[in-house]
């Protein structure tokens, strides 16, 4: 199981080093960057099953396009 937590610059630190000792735990810092990515990939993903579900409304590919 793969588990994203958004913690305080200030308590990170003391955090991260109790999950790196416990035996079955591989923890990894993020970059603000990846981290960034990562949040808006899932939102993406939240909003799909959406459009999926009914329950909001797709666009039009070309209104997309023309975003960009």
């Amino acid at each position: 199981m793969k588990i994203l937590l958004d913690i305080k610059d200030s308590q990170a630190l003391h955090l991260l080093e109790l999950l790196k000792s416990l035996p079955n735990v591989k923890a990894v810092a993020l970059t603000d960057a990846k981290a960034e990515m990562l949040t808006e990939f899932r939102e993406a993903v939240e909003e799909m099953k959406q459009v999926l579900a009914g329950q909001k409304n797709a666009r039009d590919a070309d209104e997309f396009l023309r975003e960009l």
